[in-house]
């Protein structure tokens, strides 16, 4: 068993060769006031402009493009604080892996309920994503404790991939507007669809990590 200080921190995601050294440049050119606690400010605020402008797209589709730059600064924000802290080597590993992950559930929550109260998508589909995504998130917490893990890609994917697939989404809510199929009478909307499948393949990842971990841990008698 490792401590928070000693973990391996596992991100192989499809867009990781892109995304790494975009985060290295950032890193190293910021200016000295950007610190990582700006860097965390900037991605809760992202989410929040995000929940806001779903909202807003009540009013307007065009929100939904304010709703997609959210999107870009909680990346920025949620993605660049680790990376500024160990190039300028600042780490507080505790500090941050408490005050990242909690403002990271935070920010998923929001964004989630701001989703729900668009034009486009069932409140309680967007809220049982957010379950499936806090079900995998407590997973990838409990696992960095008992076997010195901390996993945040499955398959290739990761909040950065997901975040590409919701400003995806975004566009073509805007472009295609709300848009409805009917199954045995029922009309369920095409984006209720999407978000339940990212939903199932968040709750497919929880059960499946949990499962192996659990035979692991069995194996080992701790």
């Amino acid at each position: 068993m490792k401590t928070i200080h000693q973990h391996t921190r596992i991100n192989n995601i499809i867009l990781g060769p892109l995304e790494r050294p975009a985060l290295q440049w950032l890193a190293a050119h910021m200016p000295a006031w950007v610190t990582p606690d700006v860097c965390t400010i900037i991605g809760v605020l992202g989410a929040f402009l995000t929940a806001v402008s779903y909202g807003w797209s009540n009013i307007d589709p065009a929100f939904l493009w304010l709703a997609s730059l959210g999107f870009v600064f909680n990346w920025f924000g949620d993605s660049l604080d680790g990376t500024l802290a160990r190039y300028r080597r600042i780490e507080r590993p505790l500090y941050g892996y408490f005050v990242d992950h909690t403002t990271d559930m935070i920010c998923q929550v929001m964004i989630g309920i701001g989703l729900g109260a668009s034009p486009y998508v069932s409140f309680d589909v967007a809220i049982l994503m957010v379950l499936a995504y806090v079900l995998l998130s407590g997973l990838v917490y409990l696992r960095t404790y008992v076997a010195g893990e901390f996993k945040i890609s499955y398959s290739g994917l990761g909040p950065t991939e997901s975040r590409v697939v919701a400003v995806f989404l975004n566009t073509a809510m805007y472009f295609f507007g709300v848009q409805k199929l009917t199954f045995f009478q029922v009309p369920v909307s095409i984006y209720d669809i999407a978000i339940a499948g990212i939903g199932l393949l968040l709750f497919c990842f929880f059960i499946t990590t949990a499962v192996q971990e659990t035979r692991r841990l069995a194996r080992l008698g701790k």
